[in-house]
């Protein structure tokens, strides 16, 4: 099995193998791949006419669950075959509860799957993040009524001229709030990734909108359709000091760009005790959970 390093020139064939697969989670998916390929160290192989991936941390390398139309147990074989040639422990990814009953209808109850909370993707109903409606997301709705009151605003779909602008915006807010010590090279890799998607978004078919005030842009955010049913949400940027910019961004995004999809995907928080309590406080209608794979 040969494993590539992901290019952007790759990004049709590899949508030709996540548009066989309908997994909610954010991690199934061809910017997701390309975007994040040097942060999480991954490569690709393609087996049994699937697609593998391939990730690698300190600790050593994991798989991700065959991707694609093909002969799903040959691909696992396939990869467990690698690991034992190359002597290396078999361990799968970004593991879901459907992808973790297919494991045992195909190989039976060998393997556990350890879930990390850390990793559970947001999902939400659009028509919620939407209007807002109810007693538990009145708070939002007030972010955003006195965000209105206070700014002579706009919303714009993302072009190749307001990405410009958005790169700049940024970079102003990377300085603002990257801190310099070294364990915040996730956050420095995140602002990378950004930057990537907003300089590449019609290569990697990424819906994106800007908001502005008194025509300057304080937040923009970047996503895509990765399912029939679902837009995940893969950026999302706001200068914070301006109260409900954060909110707003997120509302307009999802009335002007995501109008035909059922649910909205808005990622994990990475265990970030902020995130996790913004993310909540948006009343997701379920945590996607995902884990890692191994032998018992």
């Amino acid at each position: 099995m040969e494993f590539k390093t992901p290019k952007l020139e790759d990004k049709k064939m590899f949508d030709a193998y996540f548009d066989k697969i309908n997994y909610r989670s954010a991690d199934f998916s061809a910017a997701t791949l390309i975007l994040w390929k040097d942060h999480y160290h991954m490569t690709y192989a393609i087996t049994e006419d699937m697609l593998i991936i391939r990730s690698k941390d300190g600790e050593g390398c994991t798989f991700s669950y065959p991707i694609g139309g093909g002969d799903e147990k040959k691909a696992v074989e396939a990869v467990m075959e690698y690991c034992r040639e190359e002597g290396i422990p078999f361990a799968m990814h970004g593991i879901l509860k459907e992808t973790e009953e297919k494991m045992k209808e195909m190989f039976g109850d060998i393997f556990t799957v350890e879930y990390d909370r850390d990793l559970f993707d947001y999902i939400y109903e659009r028509e919620s993040l939407a209007t807002l409606r109810g007693k538990k997301l009145h708070g939002k709705r007030n972010h955003i009524n006195r965000f209105k009151e206070n700014h002579d605003w706009s919303y714009e779909s993302l072009n190749d001229e307001n990405a410009l602008e958005a790169l700049t915006m940024l970079m102003e807010w990377k300085m603002a709030n990257e801190a310099t010590k070294a364990e915040d090279a996730d956050k420095h890799e995140e602002i990378c990734a950004a930057k990537n998607a907003l300089m590449y978004y019609k290569d990697l078919d990424l819906k994106g909108g800007v908001l502005r005030s008194d025509g300057k842009i304080i937040a923009f955010a970047i996503g895509e359709g990765t399912t029939e049913d679902t837009f995940v949400v893969h950026f999302e940027k706001a200068f914070g000091e301006i109260q409900g910019a954060y909110p707003m961004i997120n509302q307009q995004f999802i009335l002007h760009e995501a109008m035909d999809y059922q649910f909205i995907n808005r990622e994990e928080d990475l265990g970030e005790e902020g995130l996790r309590k913004a993310k909540l406080s948006y009343r997701p209608s379920e945590l996607l959970e995902k884990g890692l794979l191994k032998y018992k």
